[in-house]
C-alpha cells in the first residue's frame, strides 16, 4: 500500500498555535464509518451521540517537561534533548539536536549545574542514551528545568504548561500529550457520567512514534517504535462486560485505541490486566477486535494516525472527510478540533 495514498494539501494557517481558552469550544465533525456521513457539530454536542452504557477509555498518561536546553562541557555549544523513555538507573533514550555535536563520551550540563549527562550510545534510529548525574530528585529538578515537549508544528510558546496536559493526567511518562483528551473538563467528564455513560482509564507513555514521520514508500514496511502500556484489571472488567453486553467502547485518542487493539489482538479480542510494550501498526485492512468508535484529532498528512482512522472508517471516508474539514477551516494538531468515529 503507498504512503502517498493518505497524502492531502493542508493550508499552514489551518495548523492550531494555540489551545482554546475554554477545552470544550472545540468543533466536531462526526463521521458516521459505514456511510461516510458527515456532520458539523460543536465538542459539547458528543453527549447527543453517547448513550446511556458507552464506555470511554482515556489515556491518563502525563507529559513530561521533557525538553532540556543545556551546553556541552567542553565547548559551550547549546544542546537540546528530548527525553523519549526511562530506561532505569538514570539512563534515558532521547533525542539531540544538534545530533552531529553529541559523540559517545559527550558530557552535557543543564543550568546551575545540578543536573548533567554524559552520551552512552548512539541508537539505530540516530538516537542518543544518556545517563543522567544530579543532587535531588530527578523529576523536580525536571520540573523547575524543563518545558513541554511541544510538536515541531507549534511556533507559539505556551503560557501554561497544564495546557497540554489532559486534566486527568496522572501517570508521568509521556513525550507528547495524548491530545484527543485535551477536549474534556472535569466537569464534561461528570456531564457524561450522569448521562450512564462509563469512563475507564488506561496508560500509554506516549514516545518516539510521535515524532517518527513514515520514511517508507510502503505503508508495510514501516516500523513503528515501542510504547509502553498498563492496562488496570478495574478497565479490563467494565470494557469486557460492555462488550458481552453488546455496548459501544469508543476510545478517546488513537494511543487509548492502540493499547486496546494490542491486548485484544493478542487475547482473542478479550481485555486483560497487562502492562508492556506495543509497536502495533494499524492501517486499512486491520480487524479492529474492541473499538466500537474513535474520538480523535486531525492528523499530518501521510502518517500513521491518519492510516489507522482509514483503518477504522475506510480511506476514502477519512479523506473526503478531511478534504471538507480544510474547506470549512476546521483546526488541525495538537490544539485543533475534534472528531468523532462512529
Amino acid at each position: 500500500m503507498d504512503v502517498h495514498q493518505f497524502d492531502f494539501d493542508l493550508p499552514e494557517e489551518l495548523i492550531a498555535q494555540h489551545p482554546l481558552e475554554d477545552r470544550t469550544a472545540s468543533r466536531l465533525l462526526v463521521l458516521q464509518k459505514e456511510t461516510g456521513e458527515l456532520q458539523h457539530r460543536k465538542f459539547t454536542d458528543l453527549i447527543d451521540f453517547l448513550q446511556a452504557g458507552d464506555v470511554l477509555v482515556l489515556n491518563d498518561s502525563r507529559v513530561m517537561p521533557a525538553r532540556l536546553i543545556g551546553v556541552k562541557e567542553d565547548t559551550g555549544a547549546n544542546i537540546e534533548l528530548l527525553l523519549l523513555r526511562s530506561l532505569g538507573d538514570d539512563r534515558w533514550e532521547t533525542l539531540v539536536k544538534p545530533g552531529k555535536r553529541v559523540k559517545v563520551g559527550t558530557q552535557i550540563v543543564f543550568g546551575d549545574g545540578r543536573l548533567r549527562c554524559i552520551c552512552e550510545e548512539i541508537t539505530e534510529t540516530g538516537g542518543r542514551i544518556i545517563r543522567f548525574h544530579y543532587e535531588g530528585i530527578f523529576y523536580e529538578i525536571l520540573d523547575q528545568l524543563g518545558s513541554m515537549p511541544l510538536p515541531p508544528y507549534i511556533h507559539a510558546q505556551l503560557e501554561d504548561k497544564e495546557r497540554y496536559q489532559t486534566v486527568y493526567a496522572k501517570e508521568r511518562g509521556s513525550a507528547a500529550a495524548p491530545t484527543a483528551g485535551l477536549h474534556f473538563t472535569r466537569e464534561y467528564l461528570q456531564k457524561l457520567e450522569e448521562k450512564g455513560v462509563q469512563i475507564a482509564y488506561l496508560t500509554l507513555h506516549v514516545g518516539l512514534g510521535t515524532f517518527r514521520p513514515v520514511s517508507a514508500d510502503s505503508v508495510e514496511e514501516h516500523v513503528m517504535h515501542a510504547e509502553y502500556y498498563e492496562v488496570s484489571e478495574q478497565t479490563a472488567q467494565v470494557v469486557n462486560a460492555a462488550k458481552a453486553e453488546g455496548r459501544r467502547v469508543i476510545a478517546v485518542g488513537t494511543t487509548s485505541c492502540r493499547t486496546l487493539e494490542t491486548i485484544g489482538r493478542d487475547y482473542g479480542g478479550k481485555l486483560v490486566a497487562a502492562s508492556g510494550w506495543t509497536d502495533i501498526f494499524i492501517y486499512p485492512g486491520y480487524e479492529f477486535s474492541i473499538i466500537d468508535g474513535l474520538i480523535t484529532n486531525f492528523h499530518l498528512p501521510k502518517s500513521t494516525l491518519v492510516m489507522l482512522v482509514s483503518a477504522l472508517a475506510g480511506r476514502e471516508h477519512v479523506l473526503n472527510a478531511y478534504k471538507t474539514a480544510i474547506a470549512h477551516r476546521y483546526r488541525f494538531f495538537s490544539f485543533g478540533d475534534a472528531m468523532l468515529i462512529l
